[in-house]
């Protein structure tokens, strides 16, 4: 373990509680313009998250895997806040439940009589399933579990 490593105070938030607060090495976070890497002494910016994988390089060099739906993300001087409308640990998710509420969603979608409004929260619901699916299988690969 560095002590002499520069690093970042990462804190990711949803409404319901702190999901991780703690130092860490870097930060590979899905944003509207793509997925950037946050790492020490990175330029202040605010930008919009969407559904995706989280990943961060914690100080004992493993890796955190995190699941999260949308949201903001604010750097600051070695800082980074994450406000996320759902944010789920990887190592928490369970792939079957993942899968059943992914196809569910899926077929919800083929319904006829909805509405754009009803189509759109049906996506965000298959959105968020690909997230956590993904999220489980980077950190299954990060662990080489099978």
């Amino acid at each position: 373990m560095a002590t002499d490593k520069k690093t970042i105070k990462f804190e990711l938030v949803t409404p319901e509680r702190v999901v991780l607060k703690e130092e860490v090495l870097q930060a590979t976070i899905p944003t509207q313009s793509g997925e950037i890497t946050i790492l020490p002494d990175h330029i202040p910016l605010v930008s919009i998250l969407i559904p995706g994988v989280i990943e961060l390089k914690k100080m004992t060099g493993e890796s955190e895997v995190i699941s999260v739906s949308g949201g903001f993300v604010e750097v600051l001087k070695n800082k980074l806040v994450i406000l996320a409308d759902t944010a789920e640990l990887a190592i928490e998710l369970d792939e079957q439940r993942i899968e059943e509420a992914k196809k569910k969603a899926e077929e919800m979608k083929k319904w006829k009589d909805i509405d754009a409004v009803q189509f759109a929260e049906i996506s965000g619901l298959v959105e968020k399933q690909l997230a956590r699916s993904k999220a489980v299988k980077r950190w299954r690969n990060l662990n080489n579990i099978k």
